[in-house]
């Protein structure tokens, strides 16, 4: 088991094309870690680099303490487990595992007892004898991260792994995998550009864009105090709404306008602002859709919209509003407590009101996109 730090580690191509920018980041022994981020953001060059598979163009990489930029990638203790299972298709599914056991002249014995435990755990011990070509795809990753897992390494790469099963595999590889990172006490690095992987997966997330981190953070830290409009976007599902508003002092209270509703922030939010010295301004104002108070009738409090769309998904609705300034805001509504009244009234074109509590609202600076209450 290790540590894994990386100091101002950054990658530039020969094109002069920096794809990582000044990477700092402390893993922590046992830790999971997520990087996360849109295509092109840099994380899997990140990866590659902590697996040997890249070079890095600057900074400076330890693994449990010691320097590896230099050492090749079987020298460094990493296994690695990537998004297209590289299996070998001549080969049963013992072969695939035991393969890189073999390469170190394992005694056959020792190679035995390694790859049916990991056979046991990963729940594939009936397919040992079979190729690859008579697997599924998840039993195939289940296999590819078996030939990782019996190496025994300090680290543990993985490098998309689900982008190429169905929605119902992926939910449980997602399990499986949470289980295995218990049994394994090893420590993970996990790259996916799926935040709902992210926020199930991970200790700690680093979301990236264009080679930078945004953010580092519980997935509950990311996703209750990002601190910009990006991490605010990205982390949640639905994403985040966000409306031109602005934002009013009086004295040290501070309250927000919209739409010709003016909504008051609590005392931390106050106690932030002051602290700031946070004047009038405009503000981008930001909320979950399922933070938003829905209201069957008009409200001093509450903003009016006209329904767009219904989308029923079982336990909840998600609705699909137009506000008077032509804005789109969605809104996660749960079924259970809706009357048949107040169901049949949620159709196209119909009036809705809404209401933002103050605790669950986000303010961003437009000209800086950066937080002016979280983080």
């Amino acid at each position: 088991m290790a540590s894994v730090k990386l100091t101002d580690v950054k990658k530039v191509y020969d094109n002069n094309v920096t794809a990582v920018h000044d990477f700092n980041l402390e893993i922590q022994d046992k830790e999971f870690i997520v990087f996360v981020g849109p295509s092109g953001c840099g994380k899997s060059t990140t990866l590659r680099m902590i697996a040997g598979l890249e070079d890095i163009s600057g900074g400076t990489l330890e693994i449990d303490g010691q320097v590896v930029n230099d050492l090749q990638p079987k020298d460094r203790d990493i296994a690695m487990v990537f998004q297209n299972y590289a299996l070998y298709p001549h080969m049963t599914v013992y072969d695939n595992i035991a393969f890189s056991l073999r390469l170190k002249k394992v005694p056959e014995d020792e190679v035995y007892e390694r790859v049916t435990n990991a056979a046991q755990i990963l729940g594939i011990t009936e397919y040992l004898t079979r190729k690859p070509r008579a697997l599924s795809g998840g039993q195939r990753q289940r296999v590819a991260i078996g030939r990782a897992m019996v190496r025994n390494a300090k680290v543990f790469l993985m490098d998309e792994p689900l982008s190429n099963l169905d929605a119902k595999l992926r939910n449980q590889m997602r399990a499986e995998i949470i289980q295995l990172r218990h049994k394994l006490e090893t420590t993970f690095i996990y790259v996916t550009h799926d935040q709902t992987e992210a926020m199930t997966l991970g200790d700690r997330i680093v979301i990236m864009r264009d080679g930078v981190i945004e953010q580092v953070g519980t997935p509950q830290e990311v996703f209750d105090t990002p601190v910009n409009l990006f991490v605010a976007g990205f982390i949640g599902s639905p994403q985040m709404n966000f409306l031109k508003a602005s934002l009013q002092r009086s004295g040290d209270a501070y309250s927000v306008s919209l739409l010709g509703v003016t909504l008051p922030l609590n005392p931390d939010q106050n106690a932030v602002l002051a602290r700031k010295n946070a004047g009038d301004q405009q503000v981008i104002l930001g909320i979950r859709p399922e933070h938003t108070a829905v209201l069957f009738a008009p409200d001093e409090n509450a903003i009016e919209c006209t329904i767009d769309v219904n989308e029923m998904m079982g336990s909840e609705l998600h609705l699909h509003l137009t506000d008077k300034n032509g804005d789109n805001i969605i809104v996660r509504l749960p079924t259970m407590d809706l009357t048949q009244e107040q169901r049949r009234s949620l159709s196209y074109g119909s009036r809705l009101f809404i209401s933002f509590p103050a605790k669950a609202m986000h303010l961003f600076d437009p000209g800086t996109e950066k937080s002016l209450i979280d983080g």
